[in-house]
């Protein structure tokens, strides 16, 4: 109990801190928003209305009064209103969601796909030409940057074999070639961290001692090596996970997938603070949540942390 209270805590003043630096950091931006509001084409705007936009606002209350209001507003689920569509930020935000969380799960999947066959059978043939080639395809996706290969394959198949769309947000074409792009790039990762999990399990006391006593092949592999070594993979995921949900920016302007990512580029590019600002910390408490689910799975995956939860 007394470790749930104090991760509550922890998440409370994660939250306050983040809402601390996102707004002093809009604050700290060039340019105004207002003016990018009330610009059209070559109309001219005087300063009066200039004025009279920023008092309605707010824009023009101390900056504490200003964070106050607003984290007022947060606290009662209201993140206030685009300065662009005039529709609410939460509203705007969720309405987004979906896409992003569709190309997040179809990215894991990829790498799941990928990384999991890979690394097992790299770590089980170690130091054969099945390592070699799980190694090399590691080493290559590592070093090739995410946005770069999603270049390739709209030149690829887009351009030049015309079998996939290079842009936008429709049924499931559009989702292989950006999902496929941000998976093939993690699976990279995640085959080294597999293999060598796997090899340091497999080399542990507890899978001798198994072998000792007559344990299959399978079940020493799945239930006991496979299983131990998926700590440190969880831990990964978590953080990749978080940051996919968040750092999908790249990907999503690339193939102009309409998702979270592209419309707060979007919003950076016309000041529209609300959204930023709303957008950075939903973020914030998706890393966080997912990060203390990470933690509450150890307790099912490793037995010795769920024994000392109880002493």
């Amino acid at each position: 109990m007394k470790q749930v209270v104090s991760r509550l805590l922890e998440f409370v003043l994660f939250i306050l801190i983040l809402s601390i630096i996102s707004f002093a950091f809009m604050k700290l931006a060039p340019g105004d928003p207002v003016r990018s509001m009330l610009k059209t084409d070559d109309i001219s705007v005087s300063d009066a209305e200039v004025e009279e936009l920023r008092n309605e606002l707010g824009l023009n209350d101390p900056l504490v009064m200003q964070y106050g209001n607003w984290l007022k507003s947060f606290v009662e689920f209201d993140l206030g209103n685009s300065y662009m569509t005039k529709q609410p930020v939460i509203q705007e935000l969720l309405k987004r969601f979906p896409a992003t969380l569709e190309l997040t799960l179809a990215s894991l999947l990829i790498m799941i796909v990928i990384a999991v066959p890979l690394g097992t059978f790299s770590a089980i043939y170690k130091d054969t030409w099945v390592d070699h080639i799980s190694r090399i395809f590691a080493l290559i996706g590592a070093a090739i940057p995410s946005f770069w290969l999603g270049l390739l394959f709209v030149q690829l198949f887009s351009v030049k074999l015309g079998v996939l769309p290079s842009m936008g947000k429709g049924g499931i074409l559009h989702l292989i070639l950006p999902s496929a792009t941000l998976g093939i790039a993690m699976a990279a990762v995640y085959v080294r961290l597999i293999r060598a999990s796997l090899i340091e399990s497999l080399g542990q006391d507890f899978i001798r001692s198994a072998k000792a006593r007559g344990f299959t092949k399978s079940k020493i592999f799945f239930l006991l090596a496979f299983r131990h070594s998926l700590l440190p993979v969880i831990t990964v995921l978590g953080v990749s996970i978080g940051s996919l949900l968040g750092g999908t920016v790249i990907i999503e302007v690339i193939f102009s997938y309409q998702g979270l990512g592209k419309f707060v580029i979007d919003a950076i590019m016309k000041r529209d603070y609300p959204v930023i600002q709303g957008y950075i910390l939903i973020m914030g408490i998706l890393v966080v949540s997912i990060n203390l689910l990470v933690d509450l799975s150890y307790r099912y995956l490793d037995p010795k942390i769920r024994i000392k939860g109880r002493e």
